[in-house]
């Protein structure tokens, strides 16, 4: 078996996630935290909804084949795309905002969750599939994962279930190793 390199992505609008090319995005860095002026994109035609959100996981990988186990070389990140981000600002304030943070650092949750499932899985020589179900395991699971955010807090509405969550994920982030 040679070297094989792949690359993937998945970007999720809102609370509907879909694969889209989008071109430029940003990684998630602990340091940085989302301004409005971040949401670039336009509001869609009809869209209700006061905030959206764009963000996903990619990675590449490189395989190669050494005594008989698959040695996998990866990087895994989360990234915020502006251009299909959006807002309104007359439905929109600093609750929202943090709401909306709140989905991109999910998303770094679950990119962190990807590394150390790469890192513990032992490859065959269909690494090419294996690591394409991990990605869309845990792409899987970030969908739902981001669908019950939104629910529970009623989108930012909901106050104490918002606290709640921040506190969540806040430990998760500090939990879940950086890989």
């Amino acid at each position: 078996m040679g070297k094989i390199i792949a690359i993937g992505c998945i970007f999720l609008l809102g609370f509907l996630g879909f694969a889209q090319e989008i071109e430029e995005g940003f990684p998630w860095n602990e340091d940085i935290r989302l301004t409005w002026a971040d949401f670039k994109g336009k509001v869609p035609p009809g869209e209700e909804s006061a905030a959206t959100t764009a963000s996903g996981i990619s990675y590449t990988y490189s395989a190669n084949l050494l005594h008989h186990e698959v040695n996998l070389d990866f990087e895994v990140n989360a990234y915020f795309y502006p251009n299909e981000s959006w807002y309104r600002p007359e439905l929109c304030n600093e609750n929202t905002l943090a709401h909306e943070q709140l989905h991109f650092d999910i998303t770094e949750v679950f990119a962190r969750k990807m590394r150390e499932k790469l890192r513990r899985t032992s490859f065959s020589d269909d690494v090419k599939a294996e690591v394409r179900k991990i990605y869309s395991d845990i792409l899987r699971e970030l969908q739902t994962y981001q669908e019950r955010y939104d629910w529970e807090t009623n989108f930012s509405r909901n106050r104490e279930k918002q606290l709640e969550w921040n506190q969540k994920i806040a430990e998760a982030l500090k939990n879940e190793a950086k890989g």
